[in-house]
């Protein structure tokens, strides 16, 4: 049997430095070359390897009867929704990063939201954070309940957080001293990992969903740590008069058409600065792809990836983002 790499799930080999999986000495080392210089120099490794790869990993989870874990970043609900009915089994939706939306933000308010404004297949939602362990002991009890066999799928967009999840639940409910190759980068894991738990419960890793729509796809590594939020997200709302404009640091850019004032308050990274600029005066980002919306009152605006921004009122606005990235509204999530 081939030995897999127990950082990202490829076959360990020493033959071609530029494929997934190579390290020098197979027999002596658990991580590949590429995983052990994220893990232990935080450099990051494209991989070469070919996104209809994951598809088929993908493709084969989908008719299972086992229990999936289907994760979802709470920043990119829409998207990272929108390829959970598509399996044959159980599903527990697992919101990750609920430390990142401001404290009163209220759980049970999510899930109402959720469960009113997508038609789910699913068991039923657990909000968890590995960053600080919470909501764990639940989510084990829920894995539990709605298993149908020893093994359990864990599928997710990337960077929803599947391997920092995997490793806290390998630290606190197993014996093992193995870790998950963690990074904020996509296409960290590039295969299927096998984890057992214990004697009732084996957790299978899977490659992230890719989402090319999404603002961190080619991303570079300053960029990806730069748009990811790590703490609570600081909201920033602006008053806004017809023909004034927002400026998302360099990714993006908002103009507000309406002949009334109007709120605007945007949640997305702390590092990223926003500022109100003169709509005539300043072209900054007009060279962007632009997105036209005439809403009704209580949306949010959402570039994939990148931010949500509510807005009060009803609304006549431009978004100026770079060419591929989703954008669309929806009801306020907050």
């Amino acid at each position: 049997m081939n030995k897999k790499c127990m950082g990202c799930g490829s076959v360990m080999q020493d033959k071609d430095p530029l494929k997934e999986g190579y390290t020098i000495n197979i027999l002596d080392n658990t991580l590949c070359q590429r995983c052990f210089k994220i893990k232990y120099y935080g450099t990051y490794l494209k991989s070469n390897k070919e996104t209809s790869s994951y598809d088929e990993i993908f493709n084969g989870i989908k008719d299972k009867k086992d229990l999936i874990l289907y994760l979802c970043d709470i920043f990119t609900l829409d998207d990272s929704l929108k390829n959970l009915n598509e399996f044959k089994g159980k599903v527990l939706l697992i919101i990750t990063k609920k430390d990142l939306l401001p404290k009163s933000v209220k759980e049970e308010k999510l899930i109402n939201y959720i469960r009113n404004n997508y038609s789910l297949n699913i068991e039923d939602i657990v909000f968890v954070s590995s960053k600080k362990n919470y909501n764990l002991d639940l989510l084990m009890r829920k894995i539990n309940k709605y298993k149908t066999s020893d093994k359990v799928y864990l599928v997710g967009n990337t960077n929803a957080g599947k391997s920092t999840l995997l490793n806290r639940i390998i630290k606190s409910y197993s014996s093992l001293e193995k870790e998950i190759t963690e990074s904020n980068m996509p296409e960290t894991t590039l295969d299927l990992i096998e984890i057992k738990i214990d004697d009732n419960l084996t957790i299978i890793d899977t490659p992230g969903i890719v989402s090319d729509d999404n603002y961190l796809y080619d991303l570079d590594q300053k960029n990806v740590k730069k748009v990811s939020p790590k703490t609570e997200v600081k909201p920033r709302t602006f008053q806004l008069k017809k023909n004034s404009s927002l400026l998302i640091g360099d990714y993006a850019r908002i103009d507000y058409l309406s002949d009334w004032d109007n709120s605007f308050t945007i949640y997305l990274s702390n590092e990223i600065d926003v500022s109100k600029i003169n709509f005539n005066t300043n072209t900054r980002l007009r060279n962007l792809k632009k997105h036209s919306f005439d809403l009704s009152d209580k949306k949010d605006i959402v570039i994939n990836g990148l931010l949500f921004c509510k807005i009060v009122k009803k609304a006549k606005v431009d978004i100026y983002v770079k060419k591929n990235v989703k954008v669309f509204e929806r009801n306020n999530l907050i």
